[in-house]
């Protein structure tokens, strides 16, 4: 007797996912507002830790994309959390698309208004300089041939 190796369209088809894609939504729908908001927080929270935490560098996110987030589910403007906040709308913008550094205020504000702990924060400007740090060390690499040890290997020959 010959046995048939399972494959994966055994498991996951089409209409398996379109299933559990309607079973989602249906028990989605049951929840309350209050049950709906906190998962939604939560899927931002764990999308900044996988940023914080992820080794690709290949998509940069801001701090203004993950704040973006938020306003959306709570369908708040820029405009009104610079209010919030206290401050100029252009102001806030050159923070959180990182022109100027988050100072200990601002990151405190984020903080209480997240409710995320400073840390992330100060996490993704961290993770963000250090994208910017190593795509100049990238673009550095065609001035290698200027190293004046090349000069020093041709002369001694």
């Amino acid at each position: 007797m010959e046995s048939k190796e399972l494959q994966i369209t055994d498991i996951w088809n089409d209409k398996k996912r379109k299933s559990l894609s309607e079973f989602i939504v249906s028990q989605s729908q049951q929840q309350s507002k209050e049950r709906r908001l906190k998962n939604e927080l939560l899927s931002i929270k764990y999308q900044i830790e996988d940023y914080i935490e992820s080794e690709e560098i290949a998509d940069e996110l801001k701090i203004l994309d993950f704040v973006k987030m938020y306003l959306r589910i709570f369908n708040v403007t820029q405009k009104k959390l610079a209010d919030l906040f206290e401050m100029k709308d252009s102001n806030l913008h050159k923070y959180l698309v990182g022109d100027r550094k988050l100072n200990s205020d601002l990151v405190l504000k984020l903080s209480y208004f997240s409710h995320l702990g400073p840390e992330y924060w100060l996490r993704i400007e961290v993770k963000n300089e250090l994208i910017e740090i190593n795509r100049e060390q990238q673009q550095n690499k065609k001035y290698l041939k200027y190293d004046y040890r090349n000069l020093l290997v041709t002369s001694e020959d």
